[in-house]
């Protein structure tokens, strides 16, 4: 589902953006600056889709995390606080100014994507110029303060499926979507 590395002495292309999302049902992401919900077996999913790639994250969902920095990945925190120092990531004061800089990384990595990981306002700035989404559909309906906008089907094309019985320490099933942009789209954003 994550992109190929590229071979040596590929041509270098424009990394994708790539939108890493975990929705419940009722379209909630978050509550209280935490996941609503205890899935192991897709944080697995997450480590396996952005492992060796540069991660553009707000300050918020950074904080969030169990450990920090996120290993095997280059962590670009954005903050409006422009004095903020975070010992092993990038802090960008911009979503724009952090997906340079990811770009640059995944070029010097030769990896063919970027992954933004949270929270909703920095997928809100950068779905327009997404290629592709990697939606976990959990099947529980959590409150929560944190939601993220419904998929438009004439924006979004779904390219794969997989359903996931709920293992030992997880609290629900839960089933990864990936959508591409539509063709008229890309020309459209690009």
């Amino acid at each position: 589902m994550s992109g190929p590395s590229l071979p040596v002495g590929t041509p270098l292309q424009r990394p994708r953006i790539v939108l890493v999302v975990a929705v419940a049902e009722n379209g909630v992401i978050g509550q209280g600056g935490k996941l609503p919900w205890r899935l192991k077996s897709e944080m697995r999913h997450f480590r396996d889709v952005t492992w060796g790639k540069p991660v553009v994250v707000g300050r918020k969902t950074y904080e969030s995390f169990a450990r920090k920095p996120l290993p095997g990945r280059t962590n670009i925190v954005v903050t409006r606080d422009r004095a903020l120092k975070i010992p092993g990531a990038l802090v960008t004061s911009s979503v724009d100014a952090a997906l340079d800089a990811a770009r640059g990384d995944a070029l010097r990595r030769g990896v063919g994507d970027i992954s933004v990981v949270g929270g909703a306002d920095i997928y809100a700035q950068t779905i327009a110029n997404a290629d592709r989404l990697v939606v976990t559909r959990v099947k529980l309906r959590p409150g929560g303060d944190t939601t993220f906008p419904p998929i438009d089907p004439t924006v979004w094309r779904e390219i794969g499926r997989t359903d996931h019985a709920a293992g030992p320490d997880d609290e629900a099933g839960y089933s990864i979507h990936v959508y591409e942009r539509q063709p008229t789209e890309i020309a459209r954003n690009h």
